[in-house]
């Protein structure tokens, strides 16, 4: 057997997959809201200018998803990641070059292609096939990379860009990504699941898990199709709450380092967003913890809810004080919602075409959310301060709260059992499938 007898395979997939977690937020989602300061400082150009190459770079993303779910589902994730681990550093490492706004465009777009490959829906697809009962638990580990992202590279970042300027700092990092994560994606992800390992998921005997199925090639049928699970309420729901909730994180995020600069300075906010990183590790902690035990639901209606009161007080209250304590609360939920819409997912609707599945709520999710960054900046430039950008997200959060809710009822009874396209007969039950 080629599988260690000590450590389970698919923990090293998890490692792989958190490796590739810090490069993907630390350069990409968290070093966008460096960027667009150091950009608009050293160039003078508008922060609505650099907010919409930002826009670009998670419009990219969103528009990717669907292709590669379904390419991670068909080919594995090996080729799918290593190309996108390329794309990102090229896209971080040609960001200096630009000299003029148009084209910050193409850079942003190379950026995003690679995001596509190694945000939620690559690494959640890639994690997948390993874990059963500990798949809530699997995601929210690897998903902890974002938080290092945050708590490592941007304060690095913030200082090279001081002393280096920003045309070298960003060269080196892209060029630091594509070393790191080709190899290492390349060595690492040999195997697309236990099953070719000789195991089940967890590292269990393949009989463990007689209602999981390991593929096409020995007759399996998946328990949801992407068909059966688009015409399922429970699957929008997930999708339009975290949809219009990522659209108030995703902008925050983006603008946070230019938010907070007036108040507490440069250096004071490359250091809340790292301090943030740390909050938002501690959510993940947590997360990893009680995943597979609670209503994700409900845990999920809770997070956006108290998102809503952090935004609402830094709005309400312009003071160093509220500003960092506000900042460290909404990094201690950040890190569980761009967690938890795959981990709600992969329960809601099984494993077996979980790529393809999660794509198309991803692809919702990113497409409406790509839009945060160029809200926050048009809205900005239009008021004149963040306190009314910061009013409307806060309004954001409750809806994508209400909304995710309104599909708690309906969520266990639709997806407990398996659905399948119409056919023209009814299918013999699950059981008699079996025999």
């Amino acid at each position: 057997m080629l599988m260690s007898r000590r450590v389970y395979y698919g923990w090293r997939v998890v490692a792989v997959c958190f490796v590739a977690a810090v490069f993907t937020w630390g350069f990409g989602v968290f070093g966008a809201s460096v960027y667009l300061s150091a950009i608009t400082s050293e160039r003078a150009w508008s922060v609505s200018t650099v907010s919409g190459g930002i826009t670009a770079f998670y419009l990219t993303n969103a528009l990717s998803l669907t292709a590669i779910g379904s390419a991670i589902d068909r080919y594995g994730p090996r080729p799918v990641l290593g190309a996108g681990s390329l794309a990102l550093a090229i896209g971080v490492a040609s960001l200096g070059l630009a000299e003029a706004p148009w084209q910050l465009y193409p850079c942003f777009v190379i950026m995003g292609l690679g995001y596509a490959t190694l945000s939620l829906t690559g690494l959640s697809a890639t994690i997948a096939p390993w874990f059963e009962r500990h798949q809530g638990r699997s995601v929210a580990l690897a998903l902890m990379g974002a938080s290092f992202g945050a708590i490592v590279v941007v304060p690095l970042l913030v200082l090279a860009i001081e002393r280096f300027g920003f045309a070298a700092t960003v060269l080196v990092g892209g060029c630091l990504t594509g070393a790191v994560m080709v190899p290492w994606i390349a060595i690492v992800l040999r195997f697309r699941g236990p099953q070719e390992l000789g195991t089940g998921p967890d590292g269990d005997l393949p009989d463990c898990h007689p209602e999981r199925t390991a593929g096409p090639e020995n007759g399996a049928r998946p328990q949801w199709s992407r068909a059966a699970a688009v015409r399922s309420p429970a699957l929008w729901t997930i999708a339009i709450a975290f949809a219009v909730g990522l659209v108030a994180q995703i902008g925050f995020l983006t603008h946070h380092v230019n938010l907070s600069e007036p108040v507490i300075g440069a250096a004071g906010a490359g250091w809340l967003v790292s301090a943030t990183g740390v909050t938002a590790l501690l959510g993940r902690m947590l997360l990893a913890r009680i995943a597979d035990q609670v209503d994700l639901r409900l845990y999920t209606g809770t997070i956006f809810a108290t998102q809503a009161v952090a935004l609402a007080t830094i709005a309400l209250f312009p003071s160093a004080a509220a500003l960092i304590g506000a900042s460290l609360i909404y990094g201690f939920c950040l890190g569980q919602i761009t967690t938890l819409s795959p981990i709600i997912v992969r329960r809601e609707f099984g494993a077996a075409s979980f790529g393809s599945i999660y794509s198309v709520a991803a692809t919702v999710i990113q497409l409406s959310s790509a839009f945060g960054p160029a809200a926050y900046g048009f809205l900005r430039d239009l008021s004149g301060g963040y306190a009314p950008v910061l009013a409307a997200a806060a309004a954001a959060e409750v809806i994508a709260m209400a909304t995710l809710l309104s599909g708690r009822r309906g969520a266990g009874a639709t997806s407990s059992a398996p659905a399948t396209d119409p056919a023209p007969s009814t299918p013999p039950p699950l059981a008699q499938r079996r025999r």
